[in-house]
């Protein structure tokens, strides 16, 4: 079943280059999510369509009140420094279905 992810960060630069990371980690994998980068401006936009937003980890102060403007269905996690500060799409794609799975 195909899911869609959001990844907001700040400006929505630094999560579009995670975002295409975290594309070539799902093809590799064989997995069918569909994941998209927007600054959390723009998340009103686009929260009642997706399965899961992944919030960047510099937005923790936030995240209480981002978790608050998407609907109750969609797994809101906070990504984790280790992978996101290197970019690492395999590792944020594990983080994910970890999540998804719970």
């Amino acid at each position: 079943m195909s899911k869609k992810v959001l990844l907001i960060c700040g400006s929505g630069a630094s999560s579009g280059f995670m975002a295409a990371n975290m594309r070539k980690a799902a093809k590799k994998a064989g997995l069918d999510i569909k994941i998209q980068a927007r600054s959390e401006a723009e998340l009103s936009d686009y929260a009642n369509d997706i399965d899961a937003l992944m919030v960047g980890p510099h937005l923790k102060a936030e995240f209480d009140a981002i978790k608050s403007r998407v609907p109750e269905n969609v797994k809101v996690i906070l990504m984790k420094p280790d992978y996101y500060s290197i970019l690492d799409g395999k590792g944020a794609i594990e983080h994910l279905e970890k999540e998804l799975e719970q």
